[in-house]
């Protein structure tokens, strides 16, 4: 699978991220098939944001730090790779703003708009905003550069009075130091929800689909060392157990840290996760698991 996206090739920097889409390409995402697979810390591929997309994934991530100086939102795993040129506005904010914006051109406000897979316009795009600097002083700057996607009608949003999730093609996750108080503040309306810890689910009632989307946890801390030769019965019954207990709070469930190697390790992960009714797929190695036969 490969995005129809004219310039995607040549695009390098954070910079070129909208020229890579100007002139519009018109077969932008013709061909893909979205998987429910997330592109964990996807700032680090070659180009963050196309490169999951083409590969078809439901989910992004981005690690964010509060830049003092500027007041901006700077994009890295750790301060020693951040630059002013990789920021949530430049390598999320406004690509995702200018895909949805183009891919609905002419179509009415009013009415139901595609998201950014064409081959099937109602599947959402998560977006994991990780937060990594004090969460009471980044929260409300993370709240502030959502406006271009919530200007556009593109954030999906609880509303009480509505009765549950209103569907717009991007949802918005908080995690890492996300002040789940602040992100649950108003009781009748939020466009961004909260990534509970799943294997805290059954003992912590404070998490439902009113205030969360995702629920994730560590494999490592949920389950125990993971073996070379594979998961035990226990931890296997562990992980089941916790996967279950967020489809009944209508979340959607998610591991991170699953071992990348030895590679057969990891495919009876993924397996074992498929069979066992995963949410999503946490995965670093995009093409390997949305091209697998998931059947």
């Amino acid at each position: 699978m490969r995005m129809g996206c004219s310039g995607y090739e040549s695009w390098r920097m954070p910079s070129d991220s909208i020229t890579a889409l100007s002139p519009w390409p018109k077969d932008f995402s013709q061909g893909i098939t979205p998987v429910q697979c997330h592109s964990h810390n996807d700032y680090w591929r070659s180009v963050p944001l196309f490169d999951a997309l083409t590969a078809g994934c439901v989910g992004v991530e981005a690690d964010v730090w509060l830049d003092k100086t500027s007041n901006d939102l700077l994009v890295g795993h750790r301060t020693s790779s951040l630059s002013v040129d990789r920021t949530l506005q430049s390598l999320y904010i406004e690509p995702l703003t200018t895909i949805l914006t183009r891919i609905n051109q002419g179509t009415n406000f009013s009415v139901t708009r595609s998201g950014v897979f064409e081959t099937l316009p109602n599947a959402s795009l998560t977006l994991l905003i990780d937060v990594k600097t004090d969460g009471h002083t980044s929260w409300p700057v993370v709240m502030d550069q959502l406006a271009p996607l919530r200007a556009g009608g593109w954030l999906s949003y609880w509303n009480r009075t509505g009765g549950g999730l209103a569907w717009r093609p991007i949802i918005v996750v908080g995690t890492g130091k996300t002040p789940f108080e602040l992100d649950n503040a108003d009781a009748e309306y939020r466009d961004v929800f909260f990534d509970a810890p799943l294997d805290q689910l059954t003992d912590n009632a404070s998490f439902t689909a009113n205030n969360s989307y995702y629920a994730s946890a560590s494999l490592g801390k949920a389950a125990g060392i993971i073996w070379p030769w594979g998961l035990s019965r226990r931890q296997k019954e562990t992980m089941k157990r916790m996967i279950d207990t967020a489809a009944a709070r209508g979340l959607v469930s998610r591991f991170w840290g699953i071992p990348g190697w030895p590679v057969d390790l990891r495919m009876k992960l993924w397996r074992f996760l498929v069979e066992s009714g995963i949410g999503t797929l946490n995965v670093d190695k995009l093409f390997e698991a949305t091209q697998w036969n998931w059947d």
